[in-house]
């Protein structure tokens, strides 16, 4: 696993917003000092959990620059660079780089886009003219593309296509990919031992967010085979994060770090922060994982 290059936790931070709905970007460098400090390696800037979706191209070409300089190579920064246009993707692919960014992440083709293989194969070829290293994104269920091990394969011979973050949250789909022998990527929080045991090459996390120094823990132990102990440590991350995958995902993870001291504000409009009801069960759910955090500060 020491070979791949974004092995380890990489880090799906947040995107923090000021009261006006725009990007608070001294939170965001306390944010990321912190998280260095919590020994984070590697961090996803412009996220899914950093609300990608939600920020303007403009804003995630900002983003992704200041956080880049703020990081200034203490950890590896992959940047995620989907968009609905390949040549967008490219864009920003290539601004990425010139930021001083390890690899980018990038969903295929949405939105009624293509669907079969050679179609999938095409555009990643494209973004691969940007020359950095793409790590594929498998969430079938959000856009209706279906990675599966032939897919894979088949990716992995187009250059610098190194990787596929797997999120679909199936353990068996996840271990089939894995089984090709090709570097494969956990995105599912609420099975990051269970997918280090599988074989899984590295991970895109971000719970994390909330708990960094534990979630630093459960992973070094997994990597140690130190299974007792990561066992152990999971056993006060599993509740909130079995919690947060059952849904409003983005918003639990943004009102959970709030609680623990990692807030980012509310997230941006459409999405809505949590009810008063949902944060008290979030609040409960977390308690284990807070004390563990104190312990490991």
């Amino acid at each position: 696993m020491s070979a791949f290059a974004f092995s380890g936790l990489n880090l799906a931070v947040t995107t923090p917003f000021d009261a006006q709905g725009k990007i608070d970007y001294p939170r965001f460098e306390t944010l990321l000092e912190s998280y260095l400090a919590a020994g984070i390696q590697g961090f996803v800037l412009s996220s899914g959990t950093g609300m990608h979706v939600y920020l303007s191209q403009d804003e995630s070409r900002q983003l992704v620059a200041f956080g880049a300089k703020v990081i200034n190579g203490r950890a590896r920064v992959i940047v995620q660079t989907s968009a609905l246009l390949a040549e967008e993707v490219v864009q920003r692919t290539r601004h990425a780089a010139e930021c001083g960014a390890d690899g980018v992440m990038v969903l295929p083709p949405f939105f009624e886009g293509p669907t079969d293989d050679q179609g999938i194969v095409d555009f990643y070829s494209t973004v691969s003219e940007a020359r950095l290293p793409i790590i594929g994104y498998n969430v079938p269920q959000a856009v209706g593309v279906e990675v599966t091990p032939s897919l894979f394969r088949q990716l992995s011979q187009i250059p610098n296509f190194v990787s596929v973050k797997d999120s679909s949250g199936d353990l068996a789909a996840q271990a089939s990919l894995i089984r090709t022998g090709l570097p494969t990527m956990n995105g599912a929080d609420a099975l990051v031992p269970y997918a280090l045991f599988a074989g899984a090459a590295g991970l895109i996390w971000g719970g994390a967010n909330m708990a960094p120094r534990s979630c630093v823990a459960v992973v070094k132990a997994a990597l140690e085979q130190d299974w007792a102990r990561a066992r152990e440590i999971w056993r006060s991350i599993e509740p909130i994060m079995s919690l947060i995958w059952k849904g409003d995902y983005v918003q639990s993870v943004y009102a959970a770090a709030e609680i623990t001291g990692y807030g980012a504000g509310n997230p941006r409009r459409p999405l809505a922060r949590l009810s008063a009801g949902k944060v008290d069960v979030l609040k409960v759910a977390l308690e284990p994982l807070i004390a563990l955090e104190s312990d490991l500060a």
